[in-house]
Order: structure tokens, then sequence, then C-alpha cells
């Protein structure tokens, strides 16, 4: 199965079309499951209706520490066995989900998930590294982010089209079942990358060496930490999301719509990011959209106080949609920023910073989503203060420049 010899390299379009699917099934389980989170909780004998968004949560969990064992383990063993092992892990937690009959069985399956979906999410990354270089490897990449665009916009109306004529179990179907194409795609089409004598020995000292190396530098642990802060404010989002568009705001089966204009101008922002970041850098900027962010999540506090939490519809989407800009800038910079320092280890060190800042936005995103009380109070101040935090974050990191690379200014 694994044999390069038996297996005819795909063409660029090909392969670009391959790795796309494969690294999009993280965000099709996350975002199609949005609109069934009631139902799914229902079902399940969940009392509180906050409890169901663990549903969303606890992928991330999976997925933080499924890196930290995949990119080790395919500078070991190849990069197509250890995506077969996370694939292998993500149809057990598919199965436990499709048949869970209970809430923590669902939550066991969604764990499973997380962990089995961090293989093609993360081996990708070293697989397109392995076959491409400088500009060709650019090009790849900015071919699959217009998926990565494309998928959270319709992944919720996916998930409500199947509600439609099925039951929420037949997403963890329709899954299960894309999970299963690109595996046989991927084992029939694309060759090991990475020559024997190539591989490195699998050791957890190299993990902890990287880990020691992230905490003790100043401008790679900054950046981490503020990956993890906004990244939780945005998990907070995802987690509250359906109860406040379909709930609060009576939104019904609009909700994917709604959710899609926010996704949307995260999109524009990686497409905006991507055409200025050679000329303006990525520090200036990720320092412009927190500076923007952190002013209108805090002006807009005071709003939603004084609306008790309510305000009208439009009035939040004139907040949303220039702050989800603002994160895609941020999301389109910060990882890049903080693995700056980390060249001469940079498999294990996005391993590490990838895993360590989805460790710290997790809990933090849980904390924002458990919060929500009817209104969306919890999640703008939930923004404003994680926004701050990430501020104050970037100027601690940028205290030390002389610890920074003098070419993180220019570089993507």
């Amino acid at each position: 199965m694994s044999n390069p010899k038996a297996v005819t390299k795909p063409g660029f379009v090909e392969f670009v079309a391959l790795m796309a699917l494969m690294m999009s099934l993280v965000a099709m389980s996350i975002d199609a499951m949005l609109p069934a989170l009631s139902q799914i909780g229902a079902e399940l004998g969940v009392q509180q209706e906050n409890t169901s968004q663990l549903i969303v949560t606890v992928i991330f969990l999976g997925l933080a520490v499924g890196q930290l064992i995949y990119g080790p383990l395919s500078d070991s063993i190849g990069r197509k066995p250890a995506i077969y092992l996370g694939y292998s892990i993500f149809f057990i937690g598919s199965l436990l989900s499709i048949f869970a009959s209970t809430f923590p069985m669902m939550l066991a399956g969604r764990l499973l998930q997380g962990i089995g979906m961090a293989a093609p999410r993360s081996v990708t990354m070293a697989l397109i590294r392995d076959r491409y270089e400088g500009r060709a490897m650019a090009q790849v990449m900015s071919f699959i982010s217009v998926v990565f665009i494309l998928v959270p916009i319709l992944a919720p109306s996916f998930g409500q089209i199947i509600l439609q004529v099925a039951d929420w179990r037949a997403i963890f179907v329709v899954l299960l079942l894309l999970g299963m194409v690109s595996l046989l795609w991927f084992a029939l089409r694309q060759p090991e990358t990475l020559a024997r004598e190539r591989r490195a020995p699998l050791s957890a000292s190299r993990v902890g060496r990287a880990l020691r190396e992230v905490l003790s530098h100043r401008v790679a642990l900054g950046y981490t930490l503020m990956a993890g802060l906004i990244s939780g404010a945005f998990q907070g989002y995802l987690s509250s999301a359906q109860q406040i568009f379909q709930f609060q705001y009576e939104l019904g089966t609009l909700f994917p719509v709604i959710f899609a204009v926010n996704a949307a101008a995260i999109g524009l922002a990686s497409f905006t990011n991507g055409r200025l970041v050679m000329r303006y850098g990525m520090r200036a900027l990720a320092r412009v959209a927190l500076h923007v962010l952190c002013v209108l999540s805090v002006l807009f506090v005071v709003v939603v106080w004084a609306a008790q939490g309510n305000p009208s519809l439009w009035l939040f989407m004139v907040y949303l949609m220039p702050s989800f800009f603002c994160i895609g800038i941020l999301f389109g910079n910060i990882n890049s920023m903080a693995m700056e320092p980390l060249g001469h280890i940079a498999g294990v060190g996005a391993a590490v910073v990838g895993s360590l800042s989805t460790l710290v936005a997790t809990p933090l995103g849980m904390l924002i989503g458990q919060a929500y009380n009817g209104t969306i109070l919890p999640l703008i101040v939930g923004f404003a203060a994680l926004g701050l935090g990430a501020l104050a974050l970037m100027r601690w990191a940028e205290g030390s420049r002389a610890s920074a690379s003098p070419e993180m200014e220019s570089t993507v």
C-alpha cells in the first residue's frame, strides 16, 4: 500500500486537490456540526444547552495532542504510515460518534476524531515541503488556502442540507465517507516523499528540546501564546454561534448564511494579507489588526452593556465583520512570527507551536462558550479581554528585538 514504486506521482492540479481535501476534513468535522448541536444534545440527554458546545471544543483537544504525535512520527516512519494511523483513529472516532447513545460516548468519538485528523492536517504540510520549496510551495499553499476559505463558509450549509433529509448521525456518516475517499485517493496516487535515509529516529527528547526552546525564546513564546489567545476568542465564537444566531436572534435555518458571511470576512482578510504582507511585513499588519480588534471590542462591550446584552442583529454584524477581518489578518501572521526563530527545528517546532497554542486556546474558548447566558455579552467581553491580553503579549515579545530575526519584518 505504501510502496512508492507502485504509485504514480500525481500532477500539480491533482496533488493540490488531494492535499486540500485532506486538510479540509478538520474544518468540515467542526463546522458541519454546528447546525446540529442542539439536536445532538437533546437526543443524548444533555440537560444544559451550553454543554452541547463541548461537541465542538473537544475536537480541538484532540488536535492539540495529535500534532505532537504525528510530526515526529512521520519523520521516523515516513509520511504515509503516519497518515494511515491518523485516518484509522479518525474512522474509529467517527463510528463512535455515529452510534453514540450517550453524551460521554459522543465526546470520546469527537476526541478521537480530533486526534486522528491531526495527522492529515500536520503531516501533509511536511509532505508538501518534501515535494516543493520556495515559490512553488507558496503557490501550492495559496491554492489550498482557497479551500480553507470556502470550507468554513459552506460547511454549516452542508450540515443544514443533510439535516433537511436525515438526522444528525448522517453528518458523521458523510464525514466518514469523505475520509475514506480521501484516504483511498491518497493511498493509490501519492507516493512516499520521505526517503529512508532522511528519516530520524523516533525520540521524545526531540519534542522536549523543541518545547524547551519555544518556552525559552521570548519571540517564539510570545507569539505562540498570542496565537492561543486569538484562537481562544474564535473558538468561543464557534462554540456559541449556533445558540446566538439560531435562538437568540431567531434565525433558525438561516444560521449558516450569517455564519458564511462572517467566514467570508476571514477569507477576504487572508486574500488581503497575501497581497500586503510582502510590502508591509507581518509584524506591522498584525500590530494594526490587533489594535483595531481591541478598540472595536472594548467599544462594543459598552454598546452591548447598554443594550442589556441584546443589540440588534445588524449592529452585531457591523461589529463582527471587521473584527473577523482583523482575526483573519492575525491568523495569517502570528504563527509565522512564532516560527521565525525556529527554522532550524521547523518540523517539530511547528508541532510544538501548534499544540501549545491550541492547548491555550481550547480552555479559553470553552470558558467563553460556557458563559453564554442568552446574551452576546460574554462573547464580546471575551473578545475584548483576550484581544488586550494578546496586545500585551505582542509588546512583551517585541521588547526583545535582539531575539527576533532581522528578516521578520519582510518575510512571509
